[in-house]
């Protein structure tokens, strides 16, 4: 018996080795493969994102004006020269409000849109496409729609157009900022770009919320409409309303294009960005000035979404929401 045992442990022995260098080669040639698709993007990452960063916030501490290789250390002067420069300041501010102003709107803009074509029962992939199509569209393209065509100050424009139906006359929309019209052009501008995007985010969890919860609701007596979008629909959108809004104010404080060119050179308006464009490039480029700008805005931003984040519960499993 001890025989016949071992001799079928012999047999199966050279059969169990020689199988394993074919394992060892497919877990080697699986790295390979993973290396080599994921190493240029790594490589990019590095080089294009975390490298500029690094560089920077080095800058910030050294007095860097025509150059990106200083040698003289000044410690947080730079930080303090921007803290004291009144038009990055009260740029912080300004966009502080347009962010408070501008994601409820877009959430809202956008919550509404997902819930009207999630109600459809025909075409709903054409106006799908239809309200998503504006995102493909870039911001410089649709400032400059803004600026020449719908809001152009001059009686031929589109808006002053319609306002001429009743008796209304032209309105320099971007010309004086007293009243501030600019900021009608401008938060239109950002509504019909960046709606559609989050309203497929919305209609995405909308699609995934169990049908059964709503039938549950209906037995309870709960009336379709407010009352169900209040108690049902809502809470199931807790986590994609928490993204959205994460992502609108990110994009709010690193507004640019749109500004840069429906205001040209103006002194009034100016995002925070656009202030650190003119310190870093403008006449005196200064570099240094420029970087701790940008680690300020940087801090600022996570700041705003850390509150956010805190406010609405981001991060927290579901039994402690």
């Amino acid at each position: 018996m001890s025989t016949t045992t071992s001799r079928e442990a012999a047999r199966t022995a050279p059969a169990g080795s020689a199988a394993a260098p074919p394992r060892r080669r497919l877990r080697g040639s699986s790295t390979l493969a993973f290396w080599l698709f994921t190493g240029p993007f790594l490589i990019g990452l590095a080089i294009f994102v975390y490298i500029p960063i690094g560089w920077s916030l080095w800058l910030s501490f050294f007095e860097a004006r025509f150059t990106v290789t200083p040698s003289k250390f000044v410690g947080l002067d730079n930080y303090r020269q921007m803290l004291t420069n009144g038009n990055f300041t009260g740029s912080l501010g300004t966009f502080t409000v347009f962010a408070a102003i501008i994601v409820p709107v877009t959430w809202a803009l956008s919550l509404g849109l997902a819930l009207m074509v999630n109600r459809l029962r025909f075409m709903r992939a054409f106006f799908r496409s239809v309200f998503f199509l504006p995102t493909a569209c870039s911001y410089v393209a649709a400032s400059l729609i803004w600026k020449m065509s719908v809001f152009s100050g001059v009686r031929f424009g589109l808006m002053n157009t319609v306002l001429g139906w009743f008796g209304v006359g032209n309105i320099a929309w971007l010309a004086d900022p007293d009243p501030p019209w600019y900021w009608l052009v401008i938060v239109t501008a950002r509504l019909w770009l960046q709606a559609g995007f989050y309203m497929i985010l919305f209609l995405a969890a909308l699609q995934n919320i169990p049908r059964e919860l709503y039938e549950a609701a209906a037995i309870d007596g709960a009336r379709p409409g407010w009352q169900t979008f209040r108690h049902i629909t809502l809470p199931q959108l807790r986590a994609t309303s928490t993204a959205v809004i994460l992502l609108l104010l990110v994009a709010a404080y690193q507004a640019f294009d749109e500004f840069y060119n429906l205001l040209q050179k103006t002194t009034w308006g100016r995002p925070p960005l656009v202030e650190l464009y003119y310190t870093a490039l403008g006449q005196n480029q200064d570099y240094g000035a420029g970087s701790a700008g940008a680690v300020i805005l940087t801090l600022l931003i996570c700041l705003v979404t850390l509150l956010q984040g805190r406010f609405l519960g981001f991060g927290r499993g579901e039994e402690s929401a």
